[in-house]
């Protein structure tokens, strides 16, 4: 594939939808007048049938999408769940999941944890326990060309953090193949939507691989062990509970993906090494510049 032409996406970002961003006019170093985009962020405040679960901030993009996946990583939807219906009320900012099983979440809803998500990042009280049940392939298998494949075509992609920065992405791929590319103010909430997308879509966790823009905390490594992916990769850098829990969850974790460089930190044995570094381009200025702006925020 021509590397000047981004690949097709089944979902992709959307940096020309007016709804996302405003131009705001300030001064720069200089204090010369300057106009730039700002990423717009609403509150969202989500319902399971006709209980208030939380309010989230997001851009609001694909609100039911967001809603599902939330509450899948939260455990509060099961993986068999049929739902009847999704109501999104943009006036009210206000999303409705509604679902075949009767719920009722009060005593979940008392007990809490506070993770490092950015803009909305409460985990609930069973999610580790869930956590440490699962089991996730150990034959998948990542290819170091895929890595600089993923990185290179996640680039060139028009988005909103190229756009306006301020804002994180998630990318679930296959092999060297980004297929879906979600972004919002909060990593957690890209990967929730990705969440949801898969389970409305019936799209299961074989052979898929995660990239993130942002960094690999323990709240990431969750809701990927949590979603049955076994490879998570970011651009981005580590916490050390986010690296504990990949090694105890056998989640392959890749961080630092820039041009020819990454470092892996956990599930180092799915790594295949078909690709010699010295022939992979250094990435390009403007996403260098980016990155030493955006990369390691929220």
């Amino acid at each position: 594939m021509d590397d000047a032409v981004p690949p097709s996406y089944l979902v992709r970002p959307r940096p020309d939808d007016r709804r996302l961003t405003e131009r705001v006019t300030g001064v720069d170093q200089e204090g010369q007048r300057v106009e730039t985009a700002v990423v717009v962020e609403r509150p969202l405040t989500l319902f399971l049938n006709g209980q208030e679960i939380v309010t989230m901030m997001t851009i609001s993009d694909y609100p039911d999408y967001l809603a599902v996946g939330y509450l899948l990583n939260q455990n509060m939807l099961r993986r068999d769940d049929r739902v009847l219906a999704v109501e999104h009320d943009a006036e009210l900012d206000t999303v409705v999941v509604r679902t075949e099983r009767a719920t009722d979440y009060e005593k979940k809803l008392k007990k809490k944890t506070l993770t490092s998500g950015c803009a909305q990042g409460t985990a609930f009280g069973d999610v580790m326990e869930t956590f440490e049940r699962v089991r996730l392939p150990s034959d998948a298998v990542l290819r170091t060309s895929w890595i600089y494949a993923l990185s290179r075509k996640i680039n060139l992609t028009p988005s909103l953090y190229l756009a306006a920065g301020a804002i994180h992405g998630c990318v679930l791929c296959e092999e060297d193949r980004p297929l879906v590319y979600m972004e919002d103010v909060g990593r957690h909430n890209a990967i929730d939507k990705i969440a949801g997308w898969m389970h409305l879509n019936g799209v299961g966790p074989e052979g898929k691989l995660f990239y993130t823009t942002g960094r690999l905390t323990s709240e990431m490594v969750i809701k990927t062990v949590q979603m049955r992916v076994p490879i998570l990769i970011s651009r981005s850098g580590f916490t050390a509970w986010g690296v504990d829990l990949a090694r105890k969850a056998d989640l392959t974790l890749v961080g630092r993906a820039k041009g020819k460089r990454f470092v892996a930190l956990a599930g180092e044995h799915r790594l295949v090494f078909d690709t010699d570094p010295g022939a992979v381009a250094e990435e390009s200025p403007r996403h260098q510049r980016k990155s030493s702006r955006d990369d390691d925020g929220g």
